[in-house]
């Protein structure tokens, strides 16, 4: 069996693997908190605990190192890690470190990131994007699977190789939005990340080209990890709020504005999953029902006590582990 293989027997035995998603939102403050956090999902039975890269929080793959040698089961990945801001060689170093470690456990998930985040923050050119993500996962993918690579592109022009005796290839999973992503993320990588894609997106837009795209190279059939905000309440006027405080962000950025247009709706608090615990079930199914494989939750609060909305959403996707 491949590692990839091997960790989706391990990862439950439902049609959807259920894991917690954490960036901005709901992440510990420090490095000890969001180890403990990852040791904790282990213990509620979850499938997977995800990571985003934000540009000013902890490095991810270092938590997940760390977290790797205190869990044993539960798969660890990353939602996603910028390329820009990484040499494909310095990621793919950092990321066959952190597989070793955590013992064949990593789902690599990269993202070209956003033009805003690329030019304003970071000073670098946000240019040619679908080609610098073909180049970059091409890289990537050789240098972490034969140990060394030799490639000649448009932007990138490496001759590598690394000798670490211990390493072990992870799956690749790339945040896909518009179509030419999306056909690299099912032709060329393991699957595609989505984020403010409903499951409406999902099934007509989404999954169908990932899918094809995948069939085409002849390749496994890819993962389909989708992000959704998702809180169990009575009060889903005020979680509809906080989701627009929270998430409003997203309406400025196109890839995540064009996942909303197709799904028809005006802003990220229409895309929160949440009600009580048969409204917030019956909406996860219908991702499972757009062909999700692996849903990624990001779990916010509402309401005074946010200690127990954290609790009370946290329980029930424990509940839908193996059999969403």
């Amino acid at each position: 069996l491949t590692d990839h293989t091997k960790i989706s027997k391990c990862c439950g035995v439902g049609l959807v693997r259920i894991g917690l998603f954490i960036g901005s939102t709901g992440s510990a403050p420090t490095v000890a908190g969001q180890v403990q956090q990852v040791v904790d999902a282990e213990l509620d039975g979850f499938d997977s605990f995800w990571f985003s890269q934000a540009p000013n929080k902890n490095d991810v793959l270092s938590v997940i190192s760390l977290a790797g040698q205190l869990t044993s089961r539960i798969e660890m990945g990353t939602a996603v890690i910028p390329t820009f801001s990484r040499h494909p060689s310095t990621l793919t170093m950092q990321a066959l470190t952190a597989n070793v470690v955590s013992n064949g456990r990593l789902a690599l998930g990269i993202g070209t990131s956003h033009r805003g985040r690329v030019e304003g923050q970071l000073g670098l050119k946000f240019h040619r994007p679908a080609q610098h993500m073909e180049e970059y996962l091409q890289i990537v993918k050789e240098l972490s699977s034969t140990g060394k690579c030799a490639f000649q592109g448009e932007l990138f022009q490496v001759d590598l190789s690394h000798q670490m005796a211990d390493a072990r290839p992870f799956p690749i999973v790339v945040a896909a939005h518009g179509p030419r992503m999306l056909s690299i993320a099912g032709g060329m990588a393991d699957g595609a990340i989505t984020w403010m894609a409903g499951p409406k997106t999902l099934d007509s837009y989404v999954v169908p080209r990932v899918n094809q795209a995948a069939k085409g190279q002849g390749r496994p059939m890819p993962r389909i990890c989708a992000g959704a905000p998702v809180a169990v309440t009575e009060d889903e006027p005020d979680a509809r709020a906080v989701a627009d405080r929270e998430y409003g962000r997203y309406n400025q950025l196109p890839s995540f504005r064009r996942m909303m247009d197709i799904e028809g709706v005006a802003g990220p608090s229409a895309m929160a999953v949440v009600g009580d615990e048969a409204s917030v079930e019956r909406q996860l199914k219908s991702y499972a029902d757009a062909g999700v494989t692996d849903l990624m939750a990001s779990v916010f609060p509402v309401g005074a006590d946010t200690e127990a909305s954290v609790a009370r959403t946290t329980a029930l996707l424990k509940s839908l582990v193996g059999r969403l």
